[in-house]
């Protein structure tokens, strides 16, 4: 078993600086026995204190009682935690980047930005100072910073792993996810994770969503196209339709404004009785989640279900839905803040196809475009996470394509 704790300097860790001073060993056997995991810092660790990537949290909340239940059985099936994670303030961004703990490094686009909000897990297992992490997903927070960092990635079926024990963004999208290098680890953990139904059925089908590829920079769908050309052996024949025929803004800006009302709920309160230092970006997304009326709200909702009908009636139980998980590769470190607005907004427009669904997506590593990660995303039926992990598996050992 290897113990590897950080060696980075600080502002490029992945690692908070509040976190653990000795790893937390599991079992002594089990599935998960010899491997290695980073924790975000919104799971509770029994005896430490969770942030949320805000210090001012940090410091009115005392340790926790008890861990959260992802990191409970990692533990019981044997895996050893080696520290906490930074990540996105209040999990309330895309880019990865914290004013308070620094901007993990991202070890495969150096001088980029990792993705967020699971930064700092997707740096530890890019990097190599864990064998896996956990990290979460609400629009895209497992999902991007995989790709950008160039490792495999989750999103489940919502609710399909216990989030007890964890910070709330948006509970009607959050959900636990995880990171791996290696899709032999990716499958393992899920084999640990993963509750409630599954599905048996599968893949019969394969629909190409060609208004997420058109949203994709032109080297990105190029090489992602390539990877299916690679791939095409191993895949049910494809065929293209469009997720949102009315065109995804309206999707990204449901989603958006459910989001808001419930960050609000979650921590309006705090920021209220607190006046907490919120960093750039989040400030400004608080105060606009603020202000989101509740006839705004009603009308995101009703467009939600609308968007969860049609994209559960393309991702029938048999049928995998591809896209790429980000439009572009990462943004550098100086990008301005009007750009990475720009690429927020790219992002959301992928991400909260399988959001609004509350479907399944996995992230997988298939090439570089100038020298800097690139991942494919499949998103599944509901219930079949452990068929796309399988698919991981198979298209990684038949195909090679993994960086």
């Amino acid at each position: 078993m290897h113990l590897l704790m950080p060696t980075l300097p600080r502002s490029h860790s992945a690692f908070v600086p509040h976190g653990l001073t000795a790893p937390f060993r599991g079992a002594t056997d089990g599935p998960l026995a010899g491997l290695t995991a980073a924790v975000k810092d919104m799971y509770d660790i029994v005896g430490t204190r969770t942030s949320g990537g805000n210090p001012d949290w940090l410091n009115t909340h005392p340790p926790a009682s008890s861990s959260a239940a992802a990191v409970r059985k990692i533990l019981d099936a044997g895996a050893t935690v080696v520290g906490k994670t930074i990540c996105d303030e209040f999990f309330y961004s895309i880019t990865g980047d914290n004013v308070h703990y620094g901007t993990p490094a991202n070890p495969r686009a150096p001088g980029r930005l990792p993705g967020g909000s699971s930064s700092g897990s997707a740096t530890a297992t890019a990097s190599g100072a864990c064998d896996f992490a956990l990290g979460s997903d609400t629009g895209g927070s497992v999902r991007v910073p995989a790709a950008l960092c160039g490792v495999y990635g989750i999103r489940p079926t919502h609710g399909r792993i216990d989030f007890s024990g964890a910070m709330a963004m948006a509970p009607s999208f959050d959900v636990a996810g995880w990171f791996a290098s290696g899709p032999g680890v990716f499958r393992a953990v899920g084999a640990i994770l993963l509750d409630g139904p599954r599905s048996r059925d599968t893949i019969r089908n394969l629909i190409i969503l060609d208004d997420a590829f058109a949203e994709a920079d032109g080297d990105v769908a190029a090489l992602l196209r390539s990877a299916l050309d690679v791939m095409a052996d191993e895949l049910p024949k494809p065929a293209v339709d469009r997720a949102a025929p009315g065109g995804l803004d309206p999707w990204r800006e449901c989603f958006r404004i459910i989001q808001a009302r419930e960050v609000w709920i979650n921590y309006g309160g705090f920021i209220d009785r607190y006046q907490p230092k919120l960093g750039p970006g989040i400030r400004e997304r608080m105060a606009v989640a603020a202000r989101v009326s509740d006839r705004d709200v009603e009308s995101a909702r009703r467009e939600q279900t609308r968007a969860s009908e049609r994209i559960r009636s393309l991702a029938q139980p048999g049928t995998i839905l591809c896209l790429p998980t980000a439009p572009s590769i990462s943004p550098l470190l100086a990008t301005s803040e009007q750009d990475l607005e720009s690429f927020r907004l790219r992002v959301m427009r992928l991400t909260c196809v399988a959001g609004l669904g509350g479907l399944p997506q996995i992230t997988m590593p298939v090439g570089t475009a100038s020298g800097c990660p690139v991942g494919l995303s499949f998103i599944g039926w509901a219930g079949a996470d452990e068929v796309l992990l399988d698919l991981a598996s198979n298209l990684a050992r038949h195909c090679g394509l993994q960086l």
